[in-house]
């Protein structure tokens, strides 16, 4: 709950509940507030019992913790029913994005595996398309 608050903050709050309540009562709040924090610690755990006894057995693996969206969400995809795991686990995207390329540089992709496979490009890519040297650029009426 206050996994963010420094040292210095920490010491600032120390310092500003003792000017406010005093030092005398202070020891006295401490004991306040520790003891209202405990009743609903023990209210919301009561109040969960009582609702896993009226769903009934059918709900007995029933965490209230599913009900956030994203624990939800990442139960579901990590069930392994879809198949989402083998997908994930098939889906190669340096093998899939050097087919793109190739497909743009309108090589063939079993020669051009063997080559990026050496090295020989130095892990760069030249996306752009160099025409050959007698392919003249066509003409476009409408642009000129």
């Amino acid at each position: 709950m206050f996994n963010d608050i420094g040292p210095l903050e920490l010491v600032t709050l120390v310092l500003l509940a003792v000017l406010v309540f005093g030092p005398e009562k202070l020891p006295k709040m401490i004991q306040d507030v520790t003891r209202t924090i405990r009743k609903i610690r023990e209210f919301s755990e009561g109040a969960k019992q009582d609702i896993r006894q009226e769903l009934g057995p059918e709900f007995k693996d029933f965490e209230f913790e599913d009900l956030n969206p994203k624990t939800f969400i990442r139960k579901q995809l990590d069930n392994d029913e879809l198949g989402l795991k083998e997908i994930r686990n098939g889906f190669d995207l340096k093998k899939e994005m050097a087919e793109v390329t190739d497909a743009v540089h309108g090589r063939d992709a079993d020669s051009s595996s063997s080559s990026s496979s050496s090295g020989s490009s130095g892990g760069t890519v030249d996306m752009t398309k160099k025409p050959e040297p007698d392919e003249r650029p066509p003409y476009d009426a409408d642009a000129t």
